[in-house]
């Protein structure tokens, strides 16, 4: 993997910012420690930090990369913030409901409806 990829790419929608996953896979601890620090230097450049996560290019997610989000999901909120999942492939989705973090997490199936269901 070239050093000028990035595991993510970052937009800015009205006051939320939306990360999306540009590698399909998700599963090598480098990449996951860069995508790891690139959420929670988004999360700490807000007092309130509202993020939606897009996972319509991943199609294999590690159980470490699922522990981070898990971290960041925390941090969020802490700093009373809004974190959204949208675009998880159904066998993603699986491991979500399986692990019940389905249960922790907001997820949406798309981005609008993501979009649409923050305050």
């Amino acid at each position: 993997m070239p050093d000028s990829s990035t595991p993510v790419a970052v937009v800015d929608e009205k006051d939320v910012r939306i990360i999306e996953f540009t590698d399909s896979k998700i599963l090598d601890e480098a990449n996951i420690e860069e995508i790891g620090a690139k959420l929670f230097q988004l999360i700490g450049e807000k007092e309130r930090p509202k993020l939606m996560l897009d996972f319509s290019n991943v199609d294999h997610l590690s159980s470490a990369a699922l522990g981070k989000l898990i971290q960041a999901n925390n941090e969020v909120r802490n700093r009373n913030g809004q974190l959204r999942l949208c675009g998880i492939k159904p066998q993603i989705f699986e491991v979500f409901a399986i692990t019940k973090l389905d249960q922790i997490f907001k997820i949406y199936p798309t981005r609008s409806d993501a979009m649409a269901s923050y305050n």
